[in-house]
């Protein structure tokens, strides 16, 4: 009988990003839904990235697009493409004041101050790990919202305020399947795609990582290169039975963390000191997350999300996980 296949309890009733995010608004009356209208925009552009992705081979969209991006790094055709829909999802949004991409040297004022107050700021890595693409592998959008700082002087420099100051960030893996992961402060959700009827589901809600794993995540082959901290850490974790997994995608590599716990680290190195990973739209999203979920993220010894950031694109190291197994880095940095 139907009711033997379709046996939904209150806890297992379909919610949808969008219900999700009106049920939240719902418990701040002072609201007006702007910022629901941000999230749904980014929500939007992530169900086009993820079906241009899916047929990437069959468009001819993979490969080297033929130009560098703002960091000298050879652009993929899927990074301009990814780039592209989240530009436009968010410019029509009349609340987004400005928005920041990896891709582009300088943000992008979407409305300025005389057309009225535009409360949002929206920075994003529109496809980390693009070049996983040509062999298959998983890849991902992280993105982070700011409110405008209307004192900003220029206006360009409103981006520039430490994580602690985000009011949501989140991630989408494009893998098996569209995961969505997100926080608003308020701990974090996890929604998957439905492609069949074209919407985000909540499949997991405040979610949890683990206290401590015997994982870490990261690129062993610049272990050489690696402050002596870190060459310790790896020796100890070596001799005490830790296993390594890395991918080589950051949403990939913490979205396994985030699900099975560890800690992913992206070390300075000789050619690094400051780190590789970019500060506004990889470390500060990431690390809102993991310390939503209950774990810990530093940039060295300082708290990620308490760096003020100079400028747009800076860099930073990071060490992100399950708080025991961040800890136990930092033992071997003091």
């Amino acid at each position: 009988m139907l009711e033997d296949h379709i046996a939904l309890t209150e806890s297992q009733n379909l919610t949808s990003i969008q219900s999700y995010l009106l049920s939240e608004e719902a418990r701040y009356p002072e609201t007006n839904g702007d910022f629901t209208w941000v999230l749904s925009a980014i929500s939007l552009s992530a169900k086009f990235i993820a079906a241009r992705c899916r047929r990437a081979r069959i468009e001819a969209v993979l490969g080297d697009a033929g130009a560098e991006n703002v960091h000298a790094e050879s652009q993929q055709k899927l990074d301009v493409i990814a780039n592209e829909s989240l530009l436009r999802c968010l410019g029509t949004r009349p609340t987004v004041a400005i928005v920041a991409s990896e891709e582009n040297e300088e943000p992008m004022i979407i409305h300025s101050e005389t057309e009225g107050e535009r409360p949002y700021v929206v920075l994003f890595d529109p496809l980390d790990g693009s070049s996983n693409l040509d062999v298959c592998g998983g890849v991902g959008t992280i993105f982070s919202v700011l409110h405008h700082d209307r004192r900003a002087h220029p206006i360009e420099s409103s981006p520039l305020q430490p994580g602690v100051n985000q009011l949501a960030a989140g991630y989408v893996l494009y893998g098996p399947s569209t995961v969505l992961v997100l926080t608003t402060g308020n701990g974090v959700q996890m929604f998957v795609l439905d492609p069949q009827i074209g919407s985000f589901l909540l499949v997991e809600k405040d979610v949890r990582i683990p206290e401590k794993s015997k994982n870490y995540s990261l690129n062993e082959a610049y272990t050489s290169s690696f402050p002596s901290g870190y060459q310790e850490y790896l020796a100890w974790a070596h001799e005490n039975g830790y296993s390594q997994r890395y991918v080589g995608t950051m949403v990939a590599d913490v979205h396994r963390i985030l699900m099975k716990g560890g800690v992913f680290m992206y070390p300075p190195t000789e050619k690094a000191p400051n780190g590789k990973l970019r500060l506004m739209y990889e470390a500060n999203p990431m690390s809102m997350l993991i310390e939503q979920a209950g774990g810990k993220s530093f940039s060295g010894l300082d708290r990620t999300l308490d760096i003020q950031p100079r400028e747009l694109h800076e860099r930073a190291s990071v060490i992100l996980g399950s708080a025991g197994e961040v800890e136990k880095v930092q033992e071997f940095l003091q």
